[in-house]
């Protein structure tokens, strides 16, 4: 039986840059196969100034990484 992997769970990366970080699902989407995983594959996307960032700049922002690239670890 598959083990499903659902948003919560305690994940160890094997594959990538943050290959051995272990952190937590903050979302899944299974029909494109991808998770985001919690402080992994940290993109740094630009801004508008709007009115919860009056000068707009760079936020660092979790991206969404293929679902075989997470192993689920198992909590005991």
């Amino acid at each position: 039986m598959a083990k499903t992997i659902k948003r919560g769970d305690k994940v160890k990366v094997i594959a990538g840059d943050d290959k051995g970080k272990v952190a937590e699902v903050l979302q899944v989407f299974p029909k494109k196969s991808q998770v985001v995983v919690a402080g992994c594959k940290v993109a740094k996307k630009s801004i508008k100034p709007n009115d919860n960032h009056p000068k707009g700049g760079f936020i660092a922002k979790e991206m969404p990484m293929h679902i075989s690239n997470v192993k689920k670890v198992e909590e005991a």
